[in-house]
């Protein structure tokens, strides 16, 4: 079964592709929101996804249910690789509503976001999602939430809206784009303990770092230094600084990957990171320089 993540990123769906974004479907609870004491909790410097936003505290519970703030953590990383899409403005406000909604000593009853928010925010972001192949949760159906004349958080005013230039992502370094001749290629391989070509499990985020599950039965070893059987035997490849960067590479959950990299402090990480396209010109130089490998 594949599981990828976008995002992106980027990124889990219903379908096969699914359960691996920790928190985009599986949000666990019967009920969608909870009539349970809430207490306020400074909202962590670690939660990047709703970092510098205009409150300082949050409830906990929060409005997906989630009790603990590692639960938070854990689940609301997957959805940076979205953010970073821009597919909607107001994309971070929505989601920060709902995994870190404000918290006001005064009020008992949690301020959700309005219908219009969720509904402005999905016609932008779903056909985003759509195309890496997942679905818009069925948790975020936009008709749970409050019309716009309850007390709720509202899209941003279009008449107050001013344009800003898009700051553009910073491109992994993995995943940057290299025009390599065959000697360079070999050169390349010759300095990474491993490379394999690998289609994606699944892809996940833990503390900042993106974590690829390759599937087992898809992966071919084509270069192996210092790796043992051990490590590639529940093979995990990590991308280092997977959230503060975009990796375009990686946006079709069906292609095929060549990966080369290191072993670091026991972790397989990544350092080059390729779109595998059979009959591609750049790949058969690659595949006839992997042959007469000579390090």
């Amino acid at each position: 079964m594949r599981r990828l993540i976008l995002a992106l990123v980027w990124v889990a769906s219903l379908p096969p592709c699914a359960e691996s974004l920790h928190g985009l479907y599986n949000f666990g609870q019967a009920e969608f929101f909870h009539q349970r004491k809430n207490h306020c909790k400074p909202i962590p410097e670690s939660l990047h996804l709703c970092r510098d936003i205009e409150y300082t505290e949050m409830r906990l519970p929060n409005l997906l249910g989630h009790e603990t703030m590692s639960e938070v953590l854990q689940q609301a990383s997957s959805w940076i690789p979205l953010v970073q899409k821009q597919c909607h403005p107001d994309t971070r406000k929505f989601l920060c509503s709902l995994f870190a909604p404000v918290c006001l000593d005064d009020l008992d009853e949690p301020i959700q976001p309005c219908r219009s928010l969720c509904e402005s925010v999905r016609s932008g972001c779903a056909p985003v999602m759509s195309a890496f192949g997942f679905p818009w949760p069925d948790m975020l159906d936009c008709g749970r939430f409050p019309a716009d004349n309850d007390l709720c958080i509202p899209p941003a005013g279009m008449d107050n809206f001013v344009p800003v230039t898009k700051e553009v992502p910073r491109v992994c370094d993995a995943c940057k784009e290299r025009e390599e001749n065959d000697n360079e290629i070999v050169d390349n391989l010759c300095k990474n303990d491993f490379a394999l070509k690998i289609k994606v499990k699944e892809i996940s985020y833990i503390n900042g770092d993106t974590k690829i599950v390759p599937e087992t039965k898809s992966k071919t070893i084509y270069k192996l230094n210092g790796v043992t059987e051990r490590d590639l035997r529940k093979t995990v490849l990590w991308l280092r600084d997977g959230l503060q960067c975009v990796c375009e590479e990686m946006n079709d959950i069906n292609a095929a990957y060549l990966v080369m990299g290191q072993k670091m402090d026991g972790h397989l990480v990544i350092t080059s990171l390729k779109r595998w396209q059979r009959g591609q010109r750049e790949f058969k130089r690659i595949s006839r320089s992997i042959r007469k490998l000579q390090c």
